[in-house]
């Protein structure tokens, strides 16, 4: 299926909105405009005045339609990982179709079977992603339609949230004049940007650091395992800056931005840059190193944490490492000192975009890719749980903005590589050759399932 259409990506940060349309065309991905406009009503991620929040996804959406000469009408949005709950959810039906071939609704109500949880009036489902489907015994199955059978049984992953978040996003949104197409949960969105199919599958750590709180989340078998939020973030480094070198908050972000290392031993204690400080009428001289050492502290206790519980799930020991995303992650030097904090290998993931070359538009990026990528199973699945009928048909993102300026109309995207059950057997064939491997599988096949 034809996956070519106008993509749009809402990343509601604590710091910044940043909206992303790009098109996609034979699998290529385009961006054709970006907006991002200063955050206002949030804190550590979540929005906490819906008003001032909506005002500025607002202002971000306005600058993306200038420079795409199209009206965005529908987003994907991204949640932070706060509180997420993962579960296991299993369904089963009779096939109602007199030949006994499976068709669309029989995936619609087997997902709906699914998704009969008793869940505390606090939390909301988020999403539900097919695992595998199981006709008449026989297991392993990605697409069941077509396929002739009795009983049709459906295994997934259950993702459910507080609802406060989830409805504090949707009215902001829908305040903002949008539609929300889908609500994707950040790290599962990310894992398809920032993680080659071999780390997604034999397991990697993707620790993303944004202005308002760090997450952590476990990618193994192509699924989100674990997440872990750690309050802290950016502005908890520029409020020790401000409050150390007795600056303003601005000048304090400014400083960080434009001198900062996070590791002090790559900085340079002969460099000497003037900070302004209240209470004085000259500028002070402070070195580099010196501004190092404040950042890296900060750094330190962040990392500390968040490898305090990945200790705990022995998550550290997969060999796909770690990825570092999110706007901290650019500051120099942050590679060097996670390494030595988490003793795995590191990197930082950066968009090839023209333009977007810098990790704090990870996210809105990931949310287009995950959308794009979603497969018309996954579709008819999540169709389940939003009530939409319309899930094998053509949905638009954006209107053009003029007769003369039409936009590519918004076809559905096809159906993801996914692998064959052959195919993760021989991958866990070449992991047996791996020393330890068979060890780390197991207990995540233990601790997860």
């Amino acid at each position: 299926m034809d996956n070519s259409g106008i993509y749009v990506g809402l990343d509601i940060g604590t710091t910044s909105i940043k909206v992303i349309v790009a098109e996609r065309v034979k699998g290529q991905m385009n961006v054709i405009g970006v907006g991002s406009e200063r955050s206002n009503g949030l804190s550590r991620g979540v929005i906490v005045d819906i008003d001032k929040a909506a005002a500025a996804i607002q202002s971000a959406v306005r600058q993306a339609e200038e420079k795409a000469s199209i009206e965005i009408t529908k987003v994907v949005a991204g949640v932070p990982a706060n509180l997420i709950k993962i579960e296991r959810c299993r369904g089963m039906i009779a096939v109602a179709d007199e030949s006994k071939e499976i068709n669309n609704e029989d995936v619609k109500n087997v997902a709906t079977a699914a998704l009969v949880q008793s869940l505390p009036p606090e939390r909301e489902v988020l999403d539900v992603i097919p695992d595998e489907f199981v006709v008449d015994g026989f297991d392993g199955i990605k697409d069941p339609r077509g396929m002739v059978g009795v009983r049709l049984e459906m295994h997934g992953t259950l993702f459910t949230g507080p609802k406060t978040i989830i409805h504090n996003t949707r009215k902001a949104i829908e305040k903002a004049g949008l539609q929300i197409e889908q609500i994707v949960i950040a790290p599962l969105a990310l894992s398809s940007l920032v993680l080659n199919d071999g780390e997604q599958d034999f397991g990697s750590i993707i620790i993303d650091i944004g202005g308002g709180q760090t997450t952590a989340a476990v990618i193994h078998d192509h699924q989100l395992k674990y997440t872990y939020v750690d309050q802290e973030g950016g502005q908890y480094i520029t409020k020790d800056i401000s409050v150390v070198l007795n600056t303003s908050i601005e000048n304090a972000e400014k400083l960080k931005r434009d001198y900062g290392y996070a590791d002090a031993q790559q900085a340079a204690d002969d460099e000497e840059f003037p900070v302004d400080v209240v209470g004085q009428s000259t500028p002070t001289q402070i070195s580099e190193q010196y501004l190092a050492e404040i950042i890296e502290a900060r750094l330190d206790q962040i990392f500390s944490k968040v490898k305090q519980r990945l200790d705990e799930i022995r998550a550290l020991e997969l060999p796909g490492g770690i990825v570092l995303t999110g706007g901290v992650a650019a500051i120099p030097g942050i590679t060097e000192l996670a390494s030595q904090v988490f003793g795995t290998r590191v990197r930082v993931f950066i968009p090839n975009q023209m333009g977007l070359r810098h990790p704090s538009f990870d996210e809105a990026l990931a949310v287009i890719k995950y959308q794009a990528a979603l497969s018309e199973v996954a579709q008819i699945v999540e169709s389940a749980l939003t009530g939409d009928t319309r899930a094998s048909v053509p949905r638009d993102f954006a209107e053009p903005a003029s007769v003369n300026q039409a936009a590519p109309s918004q076809s559905r995207p096809s159906e993801a590589a996914e692998p064959t059950k052959q195919q993760s057997e021989q991958a866990e064939d070449r992991g047996d050759k791996k020393s330890g491997f068979d060890r780390i599988k197991g207990f995540f096949n233990h601790f997860f399932d």
